[in-house]
């Protein structure tokens, strides 16, 4: 396993705190390098200062929603790294509240954070896990495979990471890339405490 992911170059969204975070800490003592994403950049900085090999370390602030920023985000990561072994899509926004108490806007930014901003990260950074025959793993949740109380806009948007990215795998298995579905159940997590 160690040696597995020694000096691979992974990119995690969500990395600021709950499993991402945790991720993050098993794979720096792995000796993995790591590109460390998400909104929050002060605390994407204390977390490279806890990790093993904090040199190795890319702190790059990432916004989901912000589809348009990618491309100069992946034009950092080239500057630093040759390619990128392993894309852990992990960041995205959970949700509580009845399908019939959510505003459009709230179903909106669930779809926007959690598939759209997945899917097109995904699409900007394909060219480089090509080139490494490299690997997706993307966090969906159980609610991924069937729904649950106060959480329909949720699950349709994991839903939807399901058949994208069966039919990624289907696609790219052709050119040596692997794609993992993880569906964890309840974690304790912030998410909670951040849903929408």
């Amino acid at each position: 396993k160690e040696a597995y992911f020694k000096d691979k170059v992974v990119w995690i969204t969500g990395a600021s705190s709950g499993l991402g975070k945790e991720l993050c800490m098993q794979l720096s003592k792995l000796g993995s390098k790591l590109i460390l994403s998400s909104r929050n950049e002060h605390a994407l900085i204390e977390l490279s200062k806890e990790l093993s090999y904090t040199e190795k370390h890319l702190v790059l602030p990432l916004d989901l929603s912000e589809s348009t920023t990618f491309d100069q985000a992946l034009s950092l990561v080239s500057n630093r790294f040759d390619c990128i072994d392993i894309l852990i899509q992990n960041g995205g926004v959970s949700q509580r509240g009845t399908a019939y108490e959510s505003s459009e806007e709230v179903v909106r930014k669930i779809m926007e954070v959690n598939f759209f901003g997945n899917v097109l990260l995904t699409k900007c950074v394909l060219p480089s896990l090509r080139k490494s025959k490299g690997q997706i793993l993307v966090i969906s949740s159980i609610a991924g495979k069937f729904g649950f109380f106060l959480r329909s806009s949720y699950s349709a948007s994991k839903h939807a990471l399901h058949g994208y990215y069966e039919s990624l795998a289907l696609e790219e298995e052709k050119n040596g890339l692997s794609v993992t579905m993880d569906c964890p159940g309840k974690i304790n997590t912030p998410i909670p405490k951040n849903a929408i």
